[in-house]
């Protein structure tokens, strides 16, 4: 008995040890990008989709000339038609693509051009530049309340179906 598990546990080590390791994240594919000049920074803007669609997820990635490491920044998107800019956040390191900043899977509300604002400081001094007139295409697909309503109709069968069953079987029960 002993044998066999010892045995079984050696083909299990064995196993674990040589399975490669699995790829959690699949990686950051660029297909687009732009160039801004913020002040004295040139920043190459990627986009992981092509054009650029609403209320569809995508990855953005920002990289500085000569990477960002003793850069900082913000950044503003501004919507079509907004007189304001929109909230202003840092420039994060992306979460797949560690050595740029970036969104992940981050998607705009609404067509039309819109507009993002770069804030940069880093040893040159600060530096402000925009990515203007950035076209966002239609929704992909049929309109939202449509595919909710024709996604809702699995769940409204399923409660028909409880429902008849319930009936049926609390006769049988008493």
């Amino acid at each position: 008995m002993r044998r066999a598990l010892t045995a079984l546990a050696a083909a299990v080590g064995l196993l674990v040890a040589s399975a490669p390791q699995a790829g959690a994240y699949e990686p950051v594919n660029i297909v687009h990008t732009e160039k801004v000049q913020a002040g004295p920074y040139a920043l190459t803007v990627g986009f992981s989709t092509w054009p650029l669609r609403a209320m569809q997820s995508l990855d953005w990635t920002f990289v500085p000339e000569g990477g960002i490491a003793d850069k900082s920044g913000t950044l503003t998107l501004t919507a079509p038609g907004q007189a304001e800019e929109g909230r202003q956040r840092p420039l994060a390191k992306h979460p797949r693509k560690l050595e740029v900043w970036g969104l992940d899977i981050k998607s705009v509300d609404s067509p039309g051009d819109w507009t993002v604002r770069f804030r940069l400081d880093g040893r040159q001094g600060p530096g402000e530049g925009a990515l203007t007139g950035l076209r966002v295409l239609e929704q992909p697909g049929p309109p939202m309340a449509l595919s909710w309503s024709v996604s809702t109709l699995p769940l409204v069968g399923l409660v028909a179906f409880l429902a008849v069953a319930w009936r049926r079987t609390r006769g049988v029960a008493q």
